[in-house]
């Protein structure tokens, strides 16, 4: 799991410095009290880094910069999701590929960011670039004291 997370980080580092020409940086501390990945605002729109924490994802949200697709199963959807989040389960991800937006960054969630992380994997062998995962899940959200619909 390190391993995975580390070569995340890397892919995400390189990946911002590849479309960050003349970037605003924004940081923002989770919970956590570990630093998040800063996100950074290009000229085309917003690059995500490959993990992101709760409190930039519900920035940005509310803003109408990203969509949000929880990957949890319906019964834990249905249990309370981020308020608008779509609904893919991480097993029926790859056959309904088409329904993740292609023109807008996406943020992946499941309950802690360990299916969010494998949706991520996959969606980028599929050819996505601007996906993140969010660190903490819903655990995070919740924690963090952000609505939750049910």
């Amino acid at each position: 799991m390190k391993r995975y997370r580390r070569s995340g980080f890397l892919v995400g580092v390189l990946s911002l410095l590849l479309v960050a020409c003349g970037p605003v940086a924004v940081s923002v501390a989770g919970d956590s009290g570990v630093q998040a990945q800063p996100v950074v605002a290009a000229a085309e729109g917003i690059a995500l880094p490959a993990e992101i924490d709760a409190a930039s994802v519900a920035d940005l949200y509310d803003s109408g910069e990203i969509a949000v697709i929880d990957v949890r199963e319906a019964w834990e959807y249905e249990a309370g999701h981020i308020p608008g989040a779509a609904l893919i389960p991480l097993g029926e991800l790859e056959e309904r590929i088409d329904e993740v937006p292609r023109d807008v960054p996406v943020v992946l969630v499941c309950r802690s960011d360990n299916r969010s992380g494998q949706a991520l994997s996959l969606l980028r062998r599929q050819g996505f670039d601007n996906l993140s995962n969010m660190m903490g899940g819903m655990l995070a959200w919740e924690a963090a004291g952000y609505a939750i619909a049910r």
